[in-house]
């Protein structure tokens, strides 16, 4: 109501005043332009806004000078964002009143900057404020946006938006977009007949997407579900639910899983995610172990928090962001991309263009994330843009628009997003875990680690069958621990370097029971060439045997080193020997008793591979632990 009393109230003070002989105003009028000024704004309070337009059409041909109607005509237009048309209906009043211009400087000037005027647009609202008495908060923040846009515009970014069509969209609104890492399975919102928000799911095969279905029950009922994130493997849907009969405010976070019987029934996260405050618009971590989200509250206004998984399958209390995403302003829409490194986000409190602005910001080695950066024009506009998400490629992007061809208001569409915004482009390795005796599929917990900084990238679960999905940055080297209670830990290393992007990493873990005589190659324990010292690399998968050893405080075990038969047998023989001491070194330090402990080098003996080939001769030099009792 106060947008349609603007807009009137816009038309009724501002016209008529000072005119000159050539225009016609709504006093002097023929009475059959008067008429359809008439109808135009009886259109308008009851939001008929392009109906409004037509009978203004009509009244400037009836009388082709007629101020009123254009200047109504433009702030129709400004409403429906058709900035050209509206620029276009301002620039004619101009042409026959340039005094009737004043009521309507800050949608002129607006009209302006959707058009990608910027310097206009500024200097017709610094014309405004200092003509004006008293001072316009909404004129001083379009100032700081134009201000903003000047500064920044110099050139705009590449943005082609094509909209996903008719399998997708409809006449009904569809938005917040969400995609499974194989960029196979687009699950969407669609406010049904402009009343009731339900998901509805659509697959794309050679790049066709399929008639979008609606996901019916259990996930959509009669209540409003909407703001949703498909997991990354495709088996976990997080989403706002409002006025939930069980919710604990407004709107709550909910999830369902996918089975193999299919969804099951939605369950309210609880506390602490939800409050009696609002939360909103959910978006999981590849590893579905962290949960980026939205809550308004009384003090702050709307903030990106973010949770982890704990050990114990709980969430942890919610934080705020720091600084460099949250404001004093509204931070909504969070998207943590698969490479676990790029946040995207909405703003309107970092300096932007107009309304909500959408960022990114990239996780710093410290872990912290760094500054937000605006994705530039014509992406970001003087309206509110949000929600956006990134495929795993890194370079297609979607997003929702109510663009001048959609299939009735807002859309779905998709751009290549321009290289310096990109996140890293990311795969994923898959795979199962089974035993090795029985080759039974086992439930594991699997981790993955950044051999270059160290740090565990991802933390991810089997399902029931064993399967598990882990999305990961290409171009980086990796090592992978896979531990479950009873089995020796399974260690490896793998490399993304030069892995063809298009296909995904596989890996079948086989894990061996605990048992006499039961050994593993610890792919992770490095040295450099002819050395016995232990890189750091190793660390990692040092401490995961000092874990199995203190979990299992009867187990003894020997460590052995091999090497392949470069250099002399008595050479390599010792070489061997103190690599294997450099291991159990370790373990002492860490409290594991030397009694326990064997350090055996077998230099070039029992090679598993050529010493004809450099990778032959890889895999020869190896570390092995193996269980010498229980």
């Amino acid at each position: 109501m106060k947008k349609t009393s603007l807009l009137i109230l816009s038309c009724l003070l501002g016209f008529g005043l000072l005119l000159q002989a050539q225009t016609v105003t709504y006093e002097n009028a023929p009475k059959k332009a008067k008429a359809s000024f008439d109808r135009a704004i009886d259109a308008v309070r009851t939001y008929q806004t392009k109906a409004a337009i037509g009978f203004l059409q009509d009244a400037i041909k009836t009388a082709p000078g007629f101020t009123d109607a254009y200047g109504q005509m433009g702030l129709c237009y400004v409403e429906l964002k058709d900035y050209a048309a509206a620029t276009s209906a301002f620039e004619k009043l101009k042409q026959l009143d340039s005094s009737g211009l004043r009521p309507v400087m800050v949608p002129y000037s607006k009209a302006m900057a959707g058009t990608g005027n910027f310097v206009g647009a500024l200097q017709l609202i610094n014309q405004y404020i200092a003509s004006i008495k008293s001072k316009s908060a909404n004129a001083e923040k379009l100032k700081v946006n134009y201000e903003f846009a000047v500064n920044n515009n110099r050139q705009a970014v590449p943005f082609h938006p094509e909209n996903l069509g008719d399998p997708v969209n409809s006449k009904d609104p569809e938005y917040f977009p969400s995609l499974t890492i194989d960029s196979k399975t687009l699950i969407f919102t669609r406010r049904v007949n402009g009343r009731n928000e339900d998901f509805y799911i659509t697959y794309r095969d050679n790049n066709i997407w399929s008639a979008a279905q609606n996901m019916g029950e259990p996930v959509n009922s009669s209540f409003n579900e909407g703001a949703q994130n498909i997991s990354q493997d495709g088996t976990m849907l997080v989403f706002t639910g409002c006025e939930f009969p069980e919710g604990k405010g407004s709107c709550d976070l909910y999830y369902s899983e996918k089975t193999a019987s299919g969804w099951t029934a939605p369950k309210n996260m609880g506390s602490p995610i939800n409050t009696r405050d609002w939360e909103s618009q959910p978006c999981l971590s590849a590893d579905k172990q962290t949960l980026y989200f939205a809550r308004e509250t009384p003090d702050h206004g709307a903030d990106i928090f973010v949770t982890s998984r704990q050990p114990n399958g709980q969430w942890s209390v919610p934080e705020r962001m720091g600084p460099n995403i949250n404001t004093n302003g509204r931070e909504t829409t969070p998207f943590i991309h698969a490479d676990g490194q790029t946040l995207y986000f909405a703003s309107d409190g970092h300096p932007g263009y107009g309304g909500l602005d959408i960022f990114y910001s990239r996780r710093q080695p410290d872990g912290s994330w760094g500054p937000a950066t605006n994705l530039g024009y014509p992406i970001n506009t003087i309206d509110e843009d949000a929600s956006l998400v990134v495929e795993a490629n890194g370079k297609t992007a979607y997003f929702a628009s109510d663009r001048s061809d959609t299939r009735g208001t807002l859309d779905i569409y998709r751009f290549e997003l321009y290289p310096e915004a990109r996140p890293l482009q990311t795969l994923y390795v898959k795979g199962y875990v089974y035993d090795t005796l029985t080759h039974q599929r086992l439930t594991a917990s699997i981790d993955i680690i950044d051999l270059q900084g160290g740090y565990n990238i991802a933390t991810v679960k089997t399902n029931e069958t064993g399967d598990y999905l882990a999305p990961l940055p290409v171009g980086k080297d990796y090592a992978m621990h896979v531990n479950r209670k009873g089995y020796l830990f399974y260690s490896d290393n793998f490399s993304l370097k030069e892995h063809n992007p298009g296909i995904p990493y596989e890996k079948n873990i086989p894990l061996q029971p605990l048992a006499a005589n039961a050994s593993i190659v610890l792919h992770n324990i490095f040295f450099d060439s002819k050395q016995y010292n232990l890189k750091p690399e190793s660390v990692t998968e040092l401490n995961k045997l000092v874990n199995l050893l203190k979990d299992n405080s009867t187990v003894k075990i020997e460590i052995a080193g091999y090497t392949d038969n470069v250099g002399t047998d008595k050479d390599n023989q010792l070489l061997s020997q103190n690599r294997a001491k450099a291991v159990v070194s370790y373990l002492t330090e860490k409290g594991i008793p030397l009694d326990r402990l064997t350090a055996k080098g077998y230099g070039e003996n029992d090679p598993v591979a050529t010493n004809d080939t450099e990778e032959g001769r890889a895999a020869n030099r190896r570390t092995v632990f193996r269980i010498i009792s229980l």
